[in-house]
């Protein structure tokens, strides 16, 4: 007798739908690690540019370049707080996937527990089965000698 899992189409879905929240997980962080990125970089380049206007502003410079850089380091702010948004929202979004994986996960632990305990049953039956045929065979023995 060989055990067969009536509902393993069930935890094989289960655990495809697990997988599948790893994948999701799995870009969210990729996308979250770009958007970090992205800030960082733009971190670097204000900084560059701030640094760049000190210097302009110690050295003779135009108005219109020190303009300029003025006008570009608030573009370059604008940048970051839009970049911040983006990486706030990203890490939202992680937050949310890490939460239907952990959901995921606890589903297909539930349905895998499931078949363990239809297993061990199973085996018990075909052990109980076994011992009633060996005790059985045991008897007709017994009676045959007497």
């Amino acid at each position: 007798m060989r055990f067969r899992y009536p509902l393993q189409k069930l935890v094989d879905l289960k655990t495809n739908e697990k997988e599948q929240a790893e994948w999701m997980l799995s870009e969210a962080v990729g996308a979250l690690q770009r958007e970090e990125l992205t800030l960082a970089e733009l971190l670097a380049e204000h900084r560059r540019v701030a640094e760049e206007l000190e210097s302009a502003s110690a050295r003779k410079t135009t108005i219109s370049q020190i303009q300029m850089l003025q006008h570009y380091l608030q573009h370059m702010e604008q940048q970051i707080r839009a970049k911040s948004n983006d990486v706030h929202r990203a890490q939202s979004n992680v937050a949310d996937k890490q939460q239907a994986l952990t959901e995921k996960m606890m589903e297909e632990k539930v349905w895998t527990k499931a078949k363990e305990k239809a297993h061990r049953q199973f085996t018990a039956f075909v052990l109980k089965k076994e011992q009633e045929e060996m005790d059985e065979i045991a008897l007709t023995r017994r009676a045959q000698t007497i």
